[in-house]
């Protein structure tokens, strides 16, 4: 389980550093000006004023500090850096009622960081959810990627 946790978050710090070109298209990311901890909050006080409750605040640049010497690492890639996970229950039972594989798709997670050497920048984003080509599936995945889009507008400042 932490090998496959581990794996996952080196795919996404992958994804995450890629130049904006190269970047996958699932992943929506808007860069601010605005203090990292401006950002955190504007992003926990979108979530929440949606009556969602933030189950799990992974602090990923703390992890890659704490790791870098074990795993060879030269470099250090963000200043601050971490996602944010939540769910609602009614999003996600429309999404599971539609396709109970979509699960996958739960929590859903809000990230936000600021490069190394760049901390009046930061980037705030999500992941952007695959459509399916069934019309119920597809309003209930479209439904949650409004949502996560309006709560980094929201963080971002730019609504």
């Amino acid at each position: 389980m932490r090998a496959r946790f581990t794996s996952c978050i080196t795919l996404l710090l992958a994804l995450l550093c890629a130049p904006a070109d190269a970047r996958s298209p699932e992943l929506k990311v808007v860069a601010v000006n605005a203090t990292f901890d401006d950002v955190r909050e504007n992003v926990e006080d979108a979530i929440l004023k949606r009556g969602f409750v933030i189950d799990y605040t992974a602090y990923i640049g703390n992890m890659l500090e704490r790791t870098a010497k074990d795993v060879g690492a030269t470099r250090r890639i963000y200043d601050k850096a971490l996602t944010v996970q939540f769910c609602s229950s009614v999003l996600s039972r429309r999404m599971m009622e539609a396709d109970p594989a979509n699960i996958g798709f739960c929590p859903y997670v809000v990230f936000l960081y600021t490069l190394e050497g760049q901390p009046s920048t930061t980037y705030v984003g999500y992941r952007n959810l695959p459509l399916s080509d069934l019309p119920a599936e597809r309003a209930a995945i479209e439904a949650v990627g409004s949502m996560l889009e309006a709560i980094a507008r929201e963080a971002a400042g730019t609504r």
